[in-house]
């Protein structure tokens, strides 16, 4: 049975949507439980906090349910951000990169900066 070209448009747009549906879920899905670790809460406790059952918060970050609109902002007013962080790329990669580049390079590019700066005229700290 052959598709019709309309149909075969129609299902690689779906194909396409659902990938896409698919990154953008495992990547909401990576941002809550980093967010939730972060903040030292368990999935039980966090469900109590939104006031859901003890199995939504489980099944949001498996992949099996989708969180309402309204459910998506009690679960970032409990973990105390912003809605929008829930869905940026990579969030928990580029804290932690940015932390890293704080605590390790930016006092090396300080020291240098100071040395080419102001040579032997300055202290060691």
């Amino acid at each position: 049975m052959g598709f019709t070209l309309f149909q075969a448009i129609l299902l690689l747009k779906l194909c396409v949507y659902t990938e896409c549906m698919t990154l953008y879920q495992q990547e909401f899905i990576e941002n809550l439980k980093y967010y939730r670790m972060k903040k030292n809460i368990s999935q039980a406790k966090l469900a109590e906090l939104c006031n859901c059952g003890t199995g939504t918060i489980g099944c949001i970050e498996c992949g099996r349910q989708f969180p309402s609109f309204d459910m998506l902002f009690t679960i970032a007013n409990v973990l105390e951000i912003h809605p929008g962080d829930l869905f940026i790329r990579n969030a928990s990669v580029l804290q932690e990169s940015l932390l890293t580049f704080i605590k390790n390079d930016i006092p090396n590019v300080i020291s240098k900066f100071a040395e080419e700066k102001f040579g032997d005229n300055i202290k060691e700290i």
